[in-house]
């Protein structure tokens, strides 16, 4: 039997990188899954590319509204969901903090941060008429082991992190568990942000040169690693901060 058989799931920020590879998986692995992301032709190709077993909306998770419209959608198509996974997320560039403009930096809190308070109020009442549920938050090693000139992306990790924790000891009682993943620098489109410079070989191995398995991340190895935590066979796991880094955190 499938790890995810009969399982309903709302992956945000689907449409590519860490989030499609975990929409991608969890399919594979028998869930119906609700795509969500800003970008609704991108969430629309990798749901047709899923199947019948997949379904894109547009969402802009820092907007109280569009969480709530994309859960009411996952709700119609395929029914309560029992897991979600809070991926969607953004970063500035890399740079002296005090050269991050405020705009920037709401926009930082406001995805990575503020989309986790929206989507709480619209799924857990669901999941707490129905008993059960598994929340995983996709933070950071940046909220673990900072780096310089990410500092404010840093602590909305550090916050995502921190709030995964809060959230498992509240809503362990309903059976809702919630638990943090915390890659380190992968190869999403994010990552030339990150890099403060254009991708390079020579720009990757600065980054490699900290972790001892040698490689950044990617999206199957964070897919696999949700895929353990939203399972049943996390069913006593609860409020872990999983680093998937290679060892970066050590």
């Amino acid at each position: 039997m499938k790890s995810l058989e009969n399982k309903i799931a709302i992956v945000t920020g689907a449409g590519g990188g860490f989030g499609e590879g975990i929409a991608r998986l969890f399919a594979q692995e028998g869930a119906r899954v609700l795509i969500a992301d800003l970008d609704i032709e991108r969430a629309q190709s990798v749901a047709a590319s899923i199947g019948a077993a997949a379904h894109a909306v547009r969402c802009d998770v820092s907007q109280g509204q569009d969480v709530q419209s994309a859960v009411d959608a996952c709700v119609q198509k395929f029914g309560v969901p029992q897991i979600v996974v809070n991926n969607a997320g953004i970063t500035h560039r890399n740079q002296p903090m005090l050269d991050v403009d405020e705009a920037t930096f709401d926009r930082v809190f406001n995805v990575n941060v503020k989309s986790i308070y929206h989507m709480a109020r619209a799924v857990i009442p669901l999941m707490r008429q129905q008993g059960h549920g598994s929340i995983i938050n996709i933070g950071s090693t940046a909220g673990l082991r900072p780096r310089p000139g990410l500092t404010w992306y840093n602590a909305s990790k550090g916050a995502v992190n921190l709030l995964s924790k809060s959230m498992a000891a509240e809503l362990g009682p309903d059976g809702i568990r919630v638990n943090a993943i915390c890659p380190v620098m992968g190869a999403t489109g994010m990552l030339e942000q990150f890099l403060g410079t254009a991708d390079t070989p020579e720009a990757r191995a600065r980054i490699t040169a900290g972790i001892p398995l040698g490689r950044i991340s990617t999206p199957a190895d964070v897919a696999q690693a949700t895929l353990y935590l939203a399972s049943d066979a996390a069913a006593f796991i609860t409020g872990v901060e999983l680093p998937v880094d290679g060892g970066r955190t050590i």
